[in-house]
């Protein structure tokens, strides 16, 4: 008879073992059926959302993040073997990596190109990598900016840890090798934000000033407590072929970084680039430099609302970092088609609701550029909410969810 999750393991994760407790029976079943074994592991990794830094890790910032309660879980066994198998639910292509070729699968080709890019990242850390295969599930709902990707990817790295590593890794090397994976194999100039965030679990405070060694700090912040509800709302496209727009923002940001004589905008400041500001002739880049210095600030006193409790606070500080990134960041319509605006249309509709109740908040989440809106709303009022905005946006693209204190973990 297979083993499943302790029941104490699952409530620790999602606060409930019922219903969590049958996702992990369907997910065993269908590793069975597929690979012939009852033999198995447990992993989880969450999506996250970005509560406030929005665009800044790339550029050494700092920023406020939080796993959620949707994440991808799989069953996992090692099969003494080099190649990498793994089966998606909804997908009928299996990823097979084989790890004594990864100089030959092509790059910017799915999944696959990911896998082997991890792989590629923790060889070069100095970890093993080893054949396994795996049986995967997700609620993270995918290319709408909640880190679908950095949950698959974290998962596969505590798989990895735990297979072949002694759990050594730190979530920071998850990260890096996330990072590695789409800079080098996906060609997407991303940061390590949404892989720390999936990783480390419940509300924290990021600086990135470091590099590829982030510090950070678990906040003590809830939602829940102040009586709000976190809502998603999918607004009807995704951003997976907006890789371009996407990776635009770190490289402008850097483009007005070397007109300033550095690298990364942390390592100048505000006053600088306002005293360098005619000698840059992008304007968006500009703009975009304006944002990072601002955003940072408001991060701070984010994190120092959220350790006084002063709720109303953040979430002013909140939409005041929304309106930055539609206004200077600029990142809530694509150029590619400047007619289709679901983002702003959906902050729109959402900010009519919330001006009548008087309290609240919503902003762009995530990569932006198309995908998924914040909002928080008062409790008592979430299902009003989810009500009106799904007659906007369907009733499937509406996500009440809460904050996740469990980042990417074995469950025994």
């Amino acid at each position: 008879m297979m083993r499943l999750p302790q029941d104490e393991q699952l409530v620790k994760i999602y606060g409930e073992s019922a219903k969590s407790k049958q996702r992990f029976e369907n997910l065993a079943k269908h590793f069975t059926e597929i690979y012939q074994k009852e033999e198995m592991e447990f992993f989880s990794a969450p999506g996250r959302t970005e509560m406030i830094g929005n665009h800044t890790d790339h550029n050494g910032g700092w920023v406020i993040a939080s796993s959620i309660d949707l994440d991808t879980i799989g069953a996992a066994c090692p099969n003494g073997s080099d190649v990498i198998r793994i089966t998606s639910e909804g997908y009928d292509q299996k990823i097979v990596v084989d790890l004594t070729k990864i100089d030959e699968i092509e790059k910017v080709q799915g999944t696959t190109s990911l896998v082997a890019g991890m792989m590629e990242g923790l060889k070069n850390m100095g970890y093993q990598v080893g054949g396994f295969d795996a049986y995967v599930t997700t609620t993270v709902i995918p290319a709408a900016g909640v880190s679908s990707s950095a949950s698959f990817e974290m998962l596969v790295c505590t798989m990895t840890n735990y297979f072949f590593n002694d759990n050594k890794m730190s979530v920071s090397d998850y990260a890096k090798a996330g990072k590695y994976a789409e800079n080098v194999f996906w060609n997407k100039a991303s940061g390590m934000m949404d892989q720390m965030a999936c990783a480390v679990g419940g509300p924290v405070l990021f600086d990135f000033s470091k590099g590829n060694e982030p510090e950070y700090k678990a906040v003590e912040f809830s939602f829940a407590k102040a009586g709000y509800q976190l809502v998603i709302v999918n607004t009807g496209k995704g951003h997976a072929d907006l890789g371009d727009e996407y990776s635009s923002i770190p490289n402008e940001m850097k483009e007005a970084a070397k007109v300033l004589g550095v690298s990364l905008l942390c390592e100048t400041s505000l006053e600088e680039l306002l005293a360098h500001c005619n000698e840059i002739e992008n304007d968006r880049a500009f703009l975009r430099a304006v944002h990072f210095f601002e955003e940072n600030r408001r991060v701070k006193e984010a994190a120092d609302a959220m350790k006084a409790d002063d709720t109303k606070k953040v979430l002013d500080l909140m939409k005041q970092s929304g309106t930055s990134s539609w206004e200077l960041l600029q990142n809530c319509y694509s150029l590619q088609d400047c007619k289709e605006q679901k983002i702003t249309r959906t902050l729109a509709l959402t900010e009519l609701f919330l001006n009548r109740l008087g309290d609240g908040m919503c902003r762009v989440h995530g990569g932006g550029f198309a995908g998924v809106i914040m909002c928080i709303v008062p409790e008592k009022e979430t299902q009003h909410y989810a009500d009106y905005i799904a007659e906007y946006v369907g009733k499937e693209n509406v996500y009440p969810m809460n904050l996740r204190a469990t980042g990417a973990v074995h469950i025994s």
